[in-house]
């Protein structure tokens, strides 16, 4: 089991960056495929990106792509999402999961351990 714990979230406006981090603590970090999802009001829990177990491999939303970076450093049990660009329609409260299986995968219920989530608002 491992339990998985968010920072970083806050108001920033349009075209500013965040950082997101996800602590791990418990079963072995490197064992798991990591994502990061986010739900704004009212909507479903979407996939955003996701990472291997090695780092070798991402990738993402198409909502996202070329302005989000996912990466991991295990020695440190955290991942972490890179967020560039931001819009307006990128607020949300972000989850980052962990999936203890083979690869990683872009379905919410594929994931089986979650975070408490942390907030992130754009504003324009």
């Amino acid at each position: 089991q491992v339990q998985l714990v968010e920072s970083g979230g806050g108001l920033v406006q349009a075209g500013g960056s965040l950082r997101l981090s996800c602590a791990a603590s418990g079963r072995t970090f490197s064992s798991y495929q990591m994502g990061w999802f986010r739900q704004a009001p009212g909507k479903e829990r979407e996939f955003v990106a996701a990472i291997t177990r090695s780092g070798g491999s991402t990738i993402y939303a198409d909502s996202v792509k070329g302005r989000f970076i996912i990466s991991r450093v295990n020695a440190k049990n955290t991942a972490y999402l890179q967020m560039n660009s931001l819009k307006p329609e990128d607020t949300a409260v972000y989850y980052c999961a962990a999936r203890d299986a083979s690869y990683y995968s872009t379905l919410p219920r594929a994931y089986d351990y979650w975070g408490q989530g942390t907030q992130v608002t754009v504003s324009s």
